[in-house]
């Protein structure tokens, strides 16, 4: 009977949604509802709002960040496939420098939980990384087309830690829902930060509730233990920025959205 009572208002929910087109949706249940939640729903704000870098840095002051905007993303599958170009002047877009392999840049705000989503493209064969806290890895990785088993270092993947040389944990996505280079793809992920005492001693761990990897589900209440390879030499603390990796192939952004973390709604 429960079931069926929940079933029924998550219906409502949906009729009263097609009722009232200015009325933002109310489902959090990782299905895709058309355009991006942040058109949806309420609530989000933008950590990139185009044009310039307004709000984000270097991760290494003593390294040059050549991360740029620019309002559009030329990819060509034929003669550069793995390479992107920036077309047109500043922009909604930003890229990771001429060559593709430049300084990781970070958000000058820190955050809690929190629900992230954004979109990103990929040249052929290019890896980046979307690093909660700048400590725990989602990994943007050009994974189109495999047939091997999906590992942590595939694209939709919660990346490893690096203990005495070698990998510890992670955890490989269920399917992989990578689109071919050169397409715009999605992340929207739920994530709940580390929790302390008030002596300052870590009490739980850093969790992922929920990936979505282009309207697919690939990770689901992943906990984090520490820091994953190549994060930021910060410790683990209840807020911290948010990084992305930027040297390791051509790469690039848009529309990156937050909001604080809301109830997941199962059914």
């Amino acid at each position: 009977m429960l079931r069926r009572v929940l079933i029924f208002s998550v219906l409502a929910c949906v009729a009263g949604f097609a009722q009232s087109p200015n009325a933002p949706s109310p489902i959090q249940d990782g299905d895709a509802h058309g355009d991006a939640p942040l058109l949806l729903e309420p609530g989000w704000t933008p950590l990139f709002k185009g044009n310039d870098l307004t709000g984000w840095h270097g991760q290494d002051p003593k390294v040059k960040s050549e991360w740029f905007t620019t309002s559009a993303i030329y990819y060509e599958r034929l003669l550069n496939p793995k390479g992107l170009m920036a077309h047109g002047g500043p922009g909604d877009r930003m890229l990771n420098g001429p060559t593709g392999r430049t300084a990781n840049i970070v958000t000058d705000e820190k955050f809690g939980d929190m629900e992230l989503y954004l979109e990103f493209m990929l040249a052929r064969g290019s890896n980046s990384g979307v690093y909660l806290h700048g400590l725990y890895e989602v990994q943007v990785f050009d994974s189109y087309g495999s047939i091997q088993p999906m590992t942590s270092s595939d694209g939709g993947a919660i990346y490893h830690r690096w203990i005495d040389e070698q990998g510890v944990g992670g955890s490989a996505p269920r399917v992989n829902a990578s689109l071919p280079p050169g397409r715009w793809q999605s992340y929207q992920i739920w994530f709940q930060g580390p929790r302390f005492d008030t002596n300052g001693k870590k009490t739980a761990n850093a969790r992922f509730l929920r990936v979505i990897h282009n309207g697919l589900i690939v990770q689901a209440n992943v906990e984090v233990e520490g820091g994953t390879r190549a994060h930021m030499e910060i410790p683990e603390a209840a807020l911290n920025p948010l990084m992305l990796q930027g040297d390791h192939g051509p790469v690039a952004y848009r529309n990156i959205y937050w909001r604080p973390l809301r109830p997941l709604i199962e059914r």
